[in-house]
C-alpha cells in the first residue's frame, strides 16, 4: 500500500499527524529529560509540584488520545468487511497481551544485573528492543499493486519467519533475565511473571482493551460513549475510597487508574471520532461545532474537579485526564483543519507521515541508549547535551526527527510494526 499521505482521508491524516506530532514530543522529552537539572527548566520536566502539569505531562495522555480516535478505523473496518466479532474479539486480546508483554520486558530492562548468560545487561536490552521489533513486523513490497502474487507470498514468508525469531528471541530472552537481586522475569515452580509495573506500553494496553470494547458495545452512540467516559472517571474515586480493596482484579492492575482514568481518555478520544467516517457524516462546520463543545466541556470540568484530587499525572487523577483531553482535541482541530481544507498543508504531510509506524520510532528510541553504550557513544552524547538550554533541544529535537525519519524510509520499503 502506498504512503502517499494525500491519497489518505483527511480525518485518517490529521489522525496520523496528531500521532506524528506525540511521538516526536515523546522522543524529545525522555531524552532530554537525561539532561541535568541545572539546564533544563522545570517546565520542560514532569510537573513536581502537589497539582498542575506541565506539556511533558501531556504526551503519555495525549497517545491514549489518539489511539481511541484510530479505534473505529481499525476495528471497524474489520467489521465492514464481514469479520465475525470473536475473530475481532481474539485480535483485540492478541494485541492486548502483545502490548503487555513488551511493556514487562522494556521495565525489567531497567534494572537487568550485571551478567545474564554471557550477555551485559545493553547487549540483552538491544537484543530484546530487536527481537520485539520482528516479533511484530511485517512486511511488504513497496510497490503493492504491481508486485506479481509469487514475490507477494515470498514477502510474507520472509514476515512469518522473522517474527518466528523475535518471538522466539522474546521468550529465550525474558527466561535469561536476572535482576540485581537475582530476580527473574518468569518462574516455572511457581509459575509467576514479575511486572513491577506494565511500562508505558502496558498502560496503553490496557487502555485499548477497556476502549474496544466501549467501541464494539456502543459503537455510533455518542451518548452511550460520553456516559462511559464519566462512568471510567468514577472508578477512580470509587477505588480512592476502597471499593476494590477486596477484589481480586485489584491485586493484578490498578482499578481507578488503569482500567477508569487512563481508559476514560481513550474513550474520549473515541467519543471525538464519532463525527467522523465511517461512524458520523457531518460536515466541517458540525465537526468543528462538536469539537468546541468536547474541548469546553472537557474543560469545565477539569476545573471543577481541581480541587477534589488535584491535577496529577503520576496519580491518573480525572481533572489530568479531562485536560487532557481538552488540550490533545485542540491539537487534533488544528490538523483536521488543515487536512480539510483543500491541499493537504506539508506540515499536516509531514507529521502524518510519521505518524504511521510510530510503535516502531518509540521501540527505536527506548533502544537507542543501550546502543549508544554498547557502541561507546554514549559519552559523546551525554556532552552534547550538557553546553547549555540551546545545545540539550537541539540534541533531543534533532534525535527525534533522525528517529522518525527512520521509520518513515522504513514505512516507504515495507517494513511496519504491526500487532
Amino acid at each position: 500500500m502506498s504512503t502517499d499521505v494525500p491519497q489518505r482521508p483527511a480525518r485518517v491524516i490529521s489522525i496520523d499527524a496528531a500521532r506524528g506530532l506525540v511521538m516526536f514530543t515523546m522522543i524529545f522529552v525522555n531524552d532530554i529529560a537525561g539532561v541535568s537539572h541545572k539546564i533544563v527548566p522545570g517546565w520542560m520536566r514532569h510537573y513536581k509540584g502537589r497539582s498542575g502539569m506541565t506539556f511533558v505531562d501531556l504526551v503519555f495522555p495525549a497517545f491514549l488520545f489518539i489511539v481511541g480516535m484510530s479505534i473505529p478505523s481499525a476495528l471497524g473496518g474489520r467489521l465492514r468487511t464481514g469479520e465475525p466479532v470473536w475473530r475481532t474479539l481474539l485480535h483485540i486480546a492478541l494485541r492486548t497481551l502483545a502490548l503487555l508483554l513488551i511493556g514487562i520486558l522494556m521495565v525489567n530492562d531497567e534494572s537487568p544485573g550485571p551478567n545474564m548468560a554471557g550477555l551485559s545487561p545493553d547487549l540483552w536490552a538491544v537484543l530484546m528492543y530487536l527481537s520485539a521489533m520482528f516479533a511484530f513486523c511485517s512486511l511488504s513490497p513497496p510497490n503493492v499493486m504491481n508486485t506479481s502474487p509469487e514475490r507477494k507470498k515470498l514477502w510474507q514468508g520472509i514476515s512469518r519467519a522473522l517474527r518466528f525469531v523475535g518471538l522466539a528471541g522474546l521468550l529465550v530472552l525474558a527466561f535469561m533475565f536476572r535482576g540485581h537481586k537475582g530476580q527473574r522475569i518468569i518462574t516455572l515452580s511457581p509459575f509467576a511473571i514479575h511486572t513491577s509495573w506494565y511500562g508505558i506500553l502496558g498502560l496503553i494496553a490496557w487502555s485499548y482493551l477497556v476502549a474496544s470494547m466501549v467501541y464494539l458495545a456502543f459503537r455510533k452512540s455518542a451518548v452511550a460513549l460520553l456516559g462511559c467516559m464519566a462512568l471510567l472517571l468514577t472508578l477512580y474515586p470509587a477505588d480512592k475510597n476502597g471499593a476494590f480493596d477486596n477484589f481480586w482484579l485489584s491485586h493484578m492492575v490498578g482499578i481507578g487508574e488503569m482500567l477508569g482514568a487512563h481508559p476514560s481518555i481513550a474513550v474520549g478520544g473515541l467519543l471525538l471520532a464519532s463525527i467522523l467516517p465511517p461512524m458520523g457524516n457531518l460536515d466541517l462546520t458540525a465537526r468543528l461545532r462538536f469539537t468546541a463543545w468536547f474541548i469546553l466541556g472537557c474543560a469545565a470540568a477539569a476545573l471543577l474537579l481541581a480541587g477534589l484530587y488535584g491535577i496529577s499525572k503520576n496519580e491518573a487523577t480525572p481533572s489530568w485526564c479531562l485536560w487532557s483531553c481538552a488540550i490533545t482535541a485542540s491539537l487534533w482541530l488544528i490538523f483536521h483543519l488543515l487536512s480539510d481544507t483543500g491541499a493537504v498543508h506539508p506540515v499536516a504531510k509531514i507529521f502524518a507521515l510519521a505518524g504511521q509506524n510510530v510503535l516502531l520510532a518509540y521501540l527505536l528510541s527506548e533502544m537507542l541508549p543501550s546502543a549508544f553504550s554498547l557502541t561507546g557513544v554514549d559519552g559523546w552524547y551525554d556532552k552534547a547535551g550538557n553546553f547549555g538550554l540551546a545545545a540539550a533541544i537541539a540534541r533531543s529535537a534533532g534525535l527525534g526527527v533522525a528517529l522518525l525519519a527512520a521509520t518513515v524510509g522504513l514505512n516507504r520499503i515495507g517494513f511496519r510494526l504491526k500487532i
